[in-house]
């Protein structure tokens, strides 16, 4: 599933009625999760956050566009910000499964419409900008008062809207806001800081120790350390401690943990000590698994451990609980678009099997093929953890890191197939419920009857699938893991075994229930079962050849 953010700034901070009306828009359109709204009295703009699927994105935007232009008349608009239309800015974050590209594309796409339906002048900006990457102050510069004395043409519209001003569109990377803390209240270590390791650095002076000018009398400055990284220092009273205040505009460029780093190397050449950090705003998952990572690798840990594990590595590392609570299922973007995980897989084993034991076809046979999937490929990344950490065997470790990676990734994977399965059978049932009064009424059940059962041929079909790489997993850690729990992979060799055979009969069960040409399906479910029951009798020979002792070799 792909997944964007999008950042527009709407040029109305006093008014909730306006900014209500606004983000109704959002909240109105299916797929869009509207995560957080900043108002601002003194700016007279609000900051609102939403993500969604890259076609609910780009509809809720330009809903959201078209009733601020209907609402926000420019020509009364003042504030303390940079401002140039009713929406001044309106940016697209690729967050999961998506791209630059798909946040360009819906740009362009969004700045046509706006400017041809709306009639407000689009700028397109950052990646989105047809000449190769323009700044958002670049595309600012006059703000409102300046747009009917522009020189340059918008991308998409008229030249002059006084109502709507215009609107700058782009793509860009997401932008975290992140403080590192400092044992000190001097705001001028902090700067030093900050200067050492932002991308314009540090003014450079002369041997008399003054600062140095161009020949436009603008001061020279030395690079920092990082590039896409704008800082400044700054004392927060609040906190009693100066902090150096951080942008990361892309994080892929500089990455959060190493520019921590970065800041405790130059705090500790100033006498100072990092004690820990802050995230303004939200963070995608990526940018904290890349951290927790970073520092079980310098620790000599393995990575291929639980997701929320590698979270935690990160927010102890880099002192994010320090000032306050981090808590991942509100500042990570990601969970709070899924919201709090629920279903069968949050049940214990307990809660679980006396559900399945229950006189009600669903959970069945499926989730529970599913389930020993997901158990299967945690005894493998088992294996390889221990593989890992095993003296004398340093030359597997690198692939044993590689397999635990794929057994996590695996192992969750199933977990959701667990629900999965319960859902595509319950919608087989709400099909076979929908009334069958007219002739409309049974077109409509046969359709939902053959979307359903399709729907429960191919989930288990997948769980069966994937249980091969699941054995492959097994054997791999068989043969080249840690003598010693090899019949722990022998057992996740069984498990992954148990959870083809039991998808392979939910496949065939289903396939009676399906409309058309099935061939495909069979030949899938064929090959797949095949594959797994001979990767099965490898990963037991080999578990046996290790039992049987070095004079079976």
């Amino acid at each position: 599933m792909k997944l964007i953010e999008c950042v527009p700034n709407f040029s109305e901070g006093a008014d909730r009625a306006v900014i209500d009306a606004i983000t109704a828009e959002v909240t109105a359109v299916e797929g869009a999760e509207l995560l957080d709204v900043d108002p601002g009295v003194a700016t007279n703009r609000t900051v609102v956050t939403f993500v969604g699927s890259p076609e609910a994105v780009e509809e809720a935007a330009f809903r959201a566009i078209a009733k601020a232009a209907q609402l926000i008349d420019m020509t009364h608009h003042t504030g303390e910000h940079p401002r140039m239309g009713s929406t001044d800015v309106c940016p697209f974050i690729p967050v999961e499964g998506a791209t630059m590209q798909d946040c360009v594309e819906i740009a362009r796409r969004l700045g046509e419409r706006v400017g041809s339906e709306l009639g407000i002048p689009v700028y397109l900006y950052e990646h989105a900008a047809p000449d190769g990457r323009r700044s958002l102050s670049d595309v600012r510069s006059g703000e409102y008062e300046g747009l009917a004395a522009r020189d340059d043409a918008p991308d998409f519209g008229p030249a002059f809207n006084a109502s709507a001003g215009a609107t700058a569109i782009g793509a860009r990377q997401f932008l975290i806001a992140y403080n590192v803390n400092l044992n000190t209240s001097d705001r001028r270590l902090a700067h030093q800081v900050a200067s050492a390791v932002r991308s314009l650095g540090t003014a450079t002076r002369d041997s008399q120790g003054k600062i140095v000018k161009d020949e436009d009398g603008k001061t020279v400055f030395a690079p920092g350390r990082f590039s896409e990284v704008k800082g400044v220092g700054w004392y927060i009273e609040e906190y009693d401690r100066a902090q150096v205040s951080l942008n990361l505009t892309d994080s892929s460029v500089s990455p959060m943990h190493e520019v921590f780093e970065a800041c405790r190397q130059e705090a500790t050449k100033r006498g100072m000590r990092v004690t820990g950090s802050e995230l303004v705003g939200l963070v995608p998952l990526e940018a904290m698994l890349s951290a927790g990572d970073h520092f079980l690798a310098a620790q000599g840990r393995t990575t291929a451990i639980p997701e929320a594990d590698r979270i935690r590595m990160a927010v102890v590392s880099l002192g994010l609980d320090e000032i306050g609570e981090f808590d991942s299922a509100t500042k990570i973007v990601e969970y709070r678009y899924r919201g709090v995980p629920e279903g069968l897989v949050t049940a214990t084993v307990a809660g679980f099997t006396d559900v399945l034991s229950q006189d009600s076809a669903a959970p069945g046979g499926g989730s529970v093929a599913a389930l020993v999937g997901a158990l299967s490929a945690a005894l493998s990344s088992m294996v390889a953890s221990l593989t890992f950490a095993k003296q004398g065997m340093e030359d597997s470790k690198q692939h044993m890191e590689a397999a635990g990676r794929d057994a996590q990734s695996l192992k969750d994977w199933f977990l959701a197939a667990v629900d999965r399965d319960t859902n595509a059978f319950n919608g087989v049932l709400t099909a076979i419920r929908l009334p069958r009064n007219t002739d409309e009424d049974r077109a409509t059940r046969e359709t939902a009857m053959a979307a359903a059962n399709l729907e429960a041929t191919l989930v288990p079909l997948e769980v069966l699938e994937r249980s091969t790489e699941a054995l492959e997993l097994a054997l791999h850690t068989a043969r080249n893991g840690n003598p010693h729990p090899v019949t722990d992979a022998g057992v996740a060799g069984a498990c992954a075994v148990a959870a083809a055979e039991g998808a392979s009969l939910n496949v065939r069960i289903n396939l009676d229930g399906l409309d058309g040409d099935t061939t495909e399906i069979t030949d899938r479910h064929d090959r797949a079962l095949e594959r797994a029951r001979g990767l099965g009798r490898q990963v037991a020979e080999a578990v046996d050849l290790h039992l049987a002792g070095p004079e079976a070799d």
